[in-house]
């Protein structure tokens, strides 16, 4: 976030899940509940950059291959910077070194991975 305040560029925030293919949910919208408190986490990064006067995008992607619907997403926006901050207490640290190195091989921008 600090980088798009400096350089006065927009923010998407992403929250990336992955979707079992389960069509019938999909069609009833039971794809989409959300609790609260995840509600809230999605929000907060948004609402503390639009409140420094940064643009901010916020979307929501549920693909049973997130990884790669997070790579389509990054060549149609052609970012600068993609920043993966997963959940370590929602993935295994195999998948989040293995998502991140895929996403440092693919994606046509730099990425920064926090140490978990």
């Amino acid at each position: 976030m600090d980088a798009a305040v400096e350089f006065g560029q927009p923010l998407v925030v992403v929250v990336l899940a992955e979707l079992p293919p389960l069509p019938l949910s999909v069609l009833l919208g039971y794809d989409q509940v959300d609790s609260p408190e995840e509600a809230a986490a999605f929000a907060a990064p948004a609402a503390l950059a639009a409140s420094l006067g940064v643009a901010v995008e916020r979307l929501r992607i549920r693909s049973p291959r997130p990884v790669r619907a997070l790579l389509e997403l990054v060549s149609e926006r052609e970012p600068g910077l993609l920043v993966f901050g997963p959940d370590p207490e929602l993935l295994s640290r195999r998948t989040v070194r293995r998502a991140a190195r895929t996403l440092r091989e693919r994606a046509p921008c730099l990425v920064w991975v926090p140490d978990l």
